[in-house]
């Protein structure tokens, strides 16, 4: 299936409201276990960075699973970034979190130059790349951090046909609202396969990175940079 990309941001109040109340602890708890699985041995303590945390699901779930780090939320829609304080204040973890907003961009093709993240000892994304209009906008983000930070990444698989991706849908999103299969199925169409995804990290001189699928829609990135 060829790819159709989608938009960078979303914005909309009752698109975020519908992301910020659905339940996605299936997807995101496997975030955890996998990032905890792929680097068994973190820090007891240190600052994470979760690139396009949203509303922030996956960096709460990161918080509660390791208790002795803080973590820095970077995300594009301040109307996702306004859930995500929201959300981490009513879960008792704001002291340990902080968003941004802020937009990634490829690295300058003139000047070389990357846009600065904070400082992290682990980076994290989960369900960034198949939004952004350029792919090398994550990988350059994720190649400027100090040698030796690890990283883990998640993302959804393009499926190989139209029908294969309605088929995904209506079974991870039977019962969910209709603004949530609409965005299910379209995100699936705008991400990428495999052959693709290893092209990109060569092109970011991150071919060391390892990458394989994760379920029957998702791929997971994981090494140190």
């Amino acid at each position: 299936m060829q790819r159709v990309p989608e938009p960078e941001l979303m914005t909309g109040e009752a698109q975020c409201r519908a992301y910020a109340e659905a339940d996605f602890s299936e997807a995101h708890d496997r975030f955890i276990a996998l990032l905890n699985e792929k680097h068994p041995h973190l820090a007891a303590k240190g600052v994470a960075l979760d690139l396009g945390c949203g509303n922030g699901d996956v960096s709460r779930r990161f918080l509660r699973a390791h208790p002795g780090w803080a973590l820095v939320g970077l995300d594009g829609s301040p109307a996702m970034l306004a859930w995500a304080q929201r959300q981490s204040r009513s879960a008792g973890l704001a002291g340990r979190t902080r968003f941004v907003q802020a937009l990634l961009r490829p690295r300058a093709a003139e000047t070389g130059e990357r846009p600065a993240l904070p400082r992290a000892d682990l980076l994290i994304c989960n369900s960034l790349l198949h939004h952004l209009p350029q792919p090398a906008a994550l990988w350059d983000a994720l190649a400027q951090a100090a040698p030796g930070t690890p990283i883990f990444v998640m993302d959804l698989l393009r499926p190989e046909s139209e029908a294969a991706a309605a088929a995904l849908r209506d079974r991870y999103a039977a019962d969910a609202p209709e603004i949530l299969r609409r965005d299910f199925h379209n995100s699936l169409r705008a991400a990428y396969e495999l052959p693709e995804l290893r092209a990109q990290l060569t092109a970011a001189s991150l071919p060391h990175l390892s990458l394989q699928p994760a379920s029957d829609r998702h791929w997971i990135a994981w090494g140190e940079i």
